[in-house]
């Protein structure tokens, strides 16, 4: 992703319980529609949310991308909410899940099992949060499932999983092997420079908000794509 965030100093910092952190993101988050996503209630960043307090808790120092609306994300959860067949009565995996958005919009959609894979803690956290805040109940898992074998769902939901190239080349072979394995994927990018197109096939367009331009009121055209048949 390519938006950047200006880290405040908090010397001393300690990392937080999952408890302490659930109890950080209701206190300093803004819970509210998400961006692009009216139906949807997210707990969101806005500038006094203190998120640099939780950076202790990360141990790859990354910015707290799960706080913020990327235009990934956004893109398959309008395309599940206008066709909610794709993952009604399905188990659906929310590949890099952050704030949980594309596996609540499954679950509200109906599917009947959705699990969040997201590696960063404090995403996992506010996961739960979301979920509870639009009355549905969606898996967590903080394992890396990019080095597993492919899991048993029915279809795998990646949005924004290609904003780097040394993590684009480890989602498409997970993907392609899991398409071998009779498993349906959607990806939601607004073509990011390391989106493989090539092996892509798209579905849909769609113009939704993105963080990754610089400001969630800011608008990207982007698609959800499938593996094209030879990928």
């Amino acid at each position: 992703m390519s938006g950047e965030h200006r880290r405040e100093d908090s010397p001393g910092s300690r990392a937080l319980s999952g408890a302490d952190v659930r109890t950080f993101i209701v206190e300093n988050l803004q819970l509210k529609p998400a961006s692009g996503l009216p139906e949807i209630l997210l707990y969101t960043a806005h500038p006094g949310s203190g998120l640099s307090r939780l950076r202790a808790n990360d141990t790859e120092d990354s910015p707290p991308y799960w706080a913020y609306a990327w235009a990934g994300g956004t893109l398959i959860a309008r395309h599940i909410l206008e066709h909610p067949d794709i993952v009604r009565d399905r188990r659906a995996l929310d590949l890099g899940a952050g704030s949980g958005v594309v596996g609540i919009v499954a679950r509200k959609c109906g599917a009947s099992r959705v699990i969040a894979a997201e590696i960063d803690r404090n995403a996992t956290s506010a996961i739960g949060l979301n979920a509870e805040a639009n009355g549905v109940t969606v898996e967590v898992t903080s394992t890396d499932v990019l080095s597993r074998a492919p899991p048993e769902v029915d279809v795998i939901l990646a949005g924004d999983v290609f904003y780097s190239a040394p993590l684009a080349a480890r989602v498409l072979p997970f993907l392609t092997a899991c398409r071998k394995a009779g498993i349906e994927v959607l990806i939601g990018d607004p073509r990011r420079r390391s989106l493989p197109l090539a092996a892509l096939m798209l579905i849909a367009e769609y113009a939704v908000p993105d963080f990754g331009v610089g400001s969630t009121d800011q608008a990207a055209i982007g698609g959800v794509f499938t593996l094209a048949a030879d990928g």
